[in-house]
């Protein structure tokens, strides 16, 4: 069963991440990871938790719809990460 949650992982990871970015060494690839890794588990919504994170706790409030959005690059611009700013 692990067998299967690790393909998974490994298959995402390389389609969003690895697929798109040239490697140049051990060190670079480690950084890429590291990041990607930070992106999947407190920004990118997952259906299998109602398009919460996996660190995100239940919403106490509904969110609030003032403010502008603010967009944030992360690996050069290959990932987006979308906030409201504060009032």
């Amino acid at each position: 069963m692990a067998n299967a949650y690790a393909e998974r992982w490994i298959r995402t990871v390389r389609r969003e991440c690895l697929d798109r970015i040239m490697i140049v060494n051990r060190g670079h690839l480690e950084t890429v990871v590291k990041t990607y890794v930070e992106h999947y588990n407190r920004e990118r919504p997952h259906q299998g938790l109602d398009l919460r994170t996996p660190e995100d706790p239940p919403p106490l409030r509904p969110v609030d719809a003032e403010g502008a959005i603010v967009r944030r690059d992360r690996l050069g611009g290959l990932i987006h990460e979308y906030h409201r700013k504060a009032a």
